[in-house]
């Protein structure tokens, strides 16, 4: 089982005149976060995308082509890559690029992203939001599958017999949809024989299980080899010496993020109870010792008919840069091993 971390980028500004200063220095901070990754075995980085005041990754590639310059193993990938915004065409040449720099190590993590803010930015309206990344998806794997590409749609000029470069130094780049909570996105993700990134950030992870079968289930009658349709789980994640420290270490922030967030969508503010039960026994987080979490993860496999990669997101907590390399050590050194 594969073990990595995704992140948002999450900056803490203390006021305007200090942005760019504290911006810089949280970005570096990020960056040594990904070298620290490398060297403690993890197998995976991810960075998300958006495109908001709290967060720095609007522009993915750019940060993990900063990390492929003082990595060596570590795969490199969006997480996710909001695709139904942006163009499939230049989507290719960024992580193309990033492959070349890296040596091999890129993949693209598509999604529809669980913000909206990206479709009024660039002119997109969410009456298409099915439309559009549906045949952005099309155009994305028709790129990556064949070097020259003759194709038209309903939301971007056609291309014929158009040649897009650079090429990858891998065959064909991995391409991972990341889901959420919808059956029809599991469907498609096996019909296309595609690896599927599940977010897990509240509620019970066994009950995802029915929309893994629908995706295992579309993918064979789509007559892809059930070891093609790999399954990652993503979820909130902290580690600390014991569990008692780490949830009493993460809770804070995470509330204070995740209360604020809510205000926009209409949740309820966030209470110790309802985090409580998330990092319980069948809860989706994973905070707590190495050991528990282990434990934990092997059990969310077993509900869900084996998982092949697992990913921790931690950067918007509020946790301090110390907080989170120790983490990440404890990711590497104690629990991976525990994994298999």
């Amino acid at each position: 089982m594969e073990l990595g971390i995704d992140s948002f980028a999450a900056v803490n500004v203390s006021s305007e005149s200090q942005r760019a200063k504290e911006s810089m220095k949280a970005l570096h901070e990020l960056i040594d976060r990904m070298v620290l990754a490398d060297k403690v075995g993890l197998d995976y980085f991810g960075m998300g995308e958006h495109h908001r005041e709290e967060y720095m990754d609007s522009a993915p590639a750019v940060i993990l082509a900063a990390a492929a310059a003082r990595t060596s193993n570590i795969k490199l990938s969006s997480a996710v890559t909001v695709l139904s915004a942006a163009d499939p065409v230049r989507v290719f040449q960024h992580f193309a690029t990033l492959d070349l720099v890296s040596k091999g190590r890129a993949e693209i993590e598509v999604g529809r992203g669980s913000f909206i803010d990206a479709f009024p930015l660039f002119g997109y309206s969410l009456d298409d939001y099915n439309e559009l990344f549906d045949e952005k998806l099309d155009l994305l794997l028709n790129i990556r599958d064949n070097d020259r590409v003759t194709w038209s749609g309903k939301f971007r000029p056609p291309l014929n017999d158009q040649a897009i470069y650079p090429r990858p130094i891998q065959e064909k780049i991995p391409i991972w949809i990341g889901v959420g909570g919808t059956p029809a996105s599991f469907v498609r993700a096996g019909k296309l024989g595609l690896p599927l990134m599940v977010a897990v950030i509240g509620g019970e992870t066994h009950r995802f299980r029915p929309l893994v079968d629908m995706y295992r289930e579309a993918g064979a009658k789509a007559g892809h080899a059930p070891e093609k349709l790999k399954v990652g789980l993503h979820s909130l994640g902290y580690l600390a010496g014991d569990t008692s420290e780490a949830i009493e270490t993460f809770y804070p922030g995470y509330a204070r993020a995740f209360t604020k967030i809510g205000l926009e969508r209409g949740w309820p503010p966030i209470t110790r109870a309802r985090f409580d039960a998330q990092t319980g026994p069948l809860g989706a987080f994973l905070v707590g010792s190495p050991k528990e979490v282990a434990e934990k993860i092997l059990r969310h496999s077993e509900a869900l008919g084996g998982i092949s990669r697992v990913t921790f997101q931690m950067d918007s907590a509020g946790l301090t840069h110390e907080q989170v390399q120790r983490s990440i050590e404890l990711m590497g050194k104690e629990l991976k091993p525990l994994l298999g």
